[in-house]
């Protein structure tokens, strides 16, 4: 069963404004993730739900724009309580890859996949590898238009899998010609982000003896705790998943039990597990002085934006600043070299200065100002002529 709703726009969104806000529940029970999410207004180019010949579990790939490029976008593997949850994570997802890689300056689409896996344990052996297979399918019947990557639940081997199936796959391993593991170059953003918050807030960029608090030892998440340790932070550290208690007394952090990790007190709070960490009912009891992590859609409700403004909080737009793994994920497409992908995650720090700057002359949201940014791109292709078919 294949079920695709196209709209005709030429590789252009179908609205122009910026994106209304986005929600998304938090991982419940199960250990491949369960998620409901909730309706998700569709200004999108393609979405494409297809039931795999292989596995009988369906796979859905979200293309929300081409305007400035073929859509990029991680694939997750996650178990959720219906089939249109995983279609409207992956249409949401699909949006912030839009505004993610055209505040970037990239001449990339928004697009995003997803394998809707069953209840339980993750899968595993041949039944993993014909999601993956039937994925991979999907991918390569959209022609070049949407190029798939690692997100949650999958790893670099999965991606070889799919890549047996189609070539529009990028941050495969190194020996498989690809370029790697992003989490290094997105952690090293998210510190380039940090430094720029920490200008903003307290009037220099240096982060040593600032106490920070990382919810999420993940591969970004663990990777920045390193970066910061090395940069003389005081840290403190939080994970779902206990085993990560090691991680901290070598990092010679604090640890922080899940169900407390946003309510420490803090200079800066850096969400980096799932998204929808900062909601209504833990807005006002938050004690930091800045939110700027690695997650995608750390709102739950990007209307919290205005909140976290008015209680002083300093917010840093993620699609800012956790665009350096796609920065490195661009290198392969484009085929720059690691050094030219270095300087341009560093100059996140740039970015959302400038951003930052906006903000603060026309008294808006930083996340207001980072989205006018990327939408002045966006309108400028739009206006571009399309050629005649």
């Amino acid at each position: 069963m294949s079920v695709t709703v196209r709209s005709p726009t030429n590789g252009r969104p179908a609205t122009a404004g910026a994106p209304p806000a986005s929600t998304e529940a938090r991982a419940g029970a199960g250990a491949a993730g369960t998620t409901a999410v909730p309706p998700v207004s569709l200004d999108h180019e393609d979405l494409v739900v297809r039931k795999g010949r292989r596995s009988g579990r369906y796979v859905v790939v979200a293309i929300h724009s081409t305007a400035l490029g073929p859509a990029l976008g991680g694939v997750r593997m996650w178990h959720y309580e219906a089939t249109i949850d995983g279609a409207r994570d992956a249409l949401r997802l699909a949006r912030g890859m839009t505004y993610k890689a055209a505040a970037a300056g990239l001449e990339l689409g928004g697009g995003k996949g997803v394998i809707c896996a069953p209840k339980g344990p993750p899968p595993a052996g041949l039944d993993r590898r014909a999601l993956l297979l039937d994925f991979g399918d999907l991918v390569e019947s959209l022609g070049g238009r949407y190029i798939t990557a690692e997100d949650v639940g999958i790893d670099a081997e999965d991606l070889v899998a799919i890549s047996e199936r189609t070539r529009q796959v990028t941050g495969l391993p190194a020996d498989h010609g690809g370029s790697g593991d992003p989490s290094p170059f997105t952690a090293l953003g998210v510190e380039a982000a940090m430094r720029a918050c920490a200008r903003e807030r307290f009037g220099s960029t240096d982060l040593s003896s600032r106490r920070i608090v990382i919810a999420g030892l993940g591969h970004v998440g663990s990777k920045l705790a390193w970066r910061l340790a090395d940069a003389g932070a005081e840290l403190a550290v939080s994970d779902i998943d206990s085993a990560k208690r090691s991680l901290a007394t070598e990092l010679e952090a604090e640890w922080i039990e899940p169900s407390t990790e946003m309510l420490a007190e803090c200079d800066i709070l850096a969400p980096c597990a799932l998204g929808g960490a900062i909601d209504a009912a833990n807005l006002p009891r938050l004690r930091c002085e800045i939110v700027c992590g690695c997650a995608n859609n750390q709102l739950a409700d990007e209307g919290l934006a205005d909140d976290l403004a008015e209680r002083g909080i300093l917010y840093a737009p993620d699609f800012i600043v956790n665009a350096g793994g796609l920065i490195h994920i661009y290198r392969e497409i484009r085929g720059y070299s690691e050094r030219q992908a270095r300087q341009l995650t560093l100059g996140i720090e740039v970015n959302l200065n400038r951003i930052l700057t906006a903000a603060d002359k026309r008294a808006i949201t930083p996340l207001r100002a980072a989205r006018e940014l990327a939408q002045e791109r966006l309108d400028a292709a739009r206006q571009e002529p399309v050629a005649a078919a």
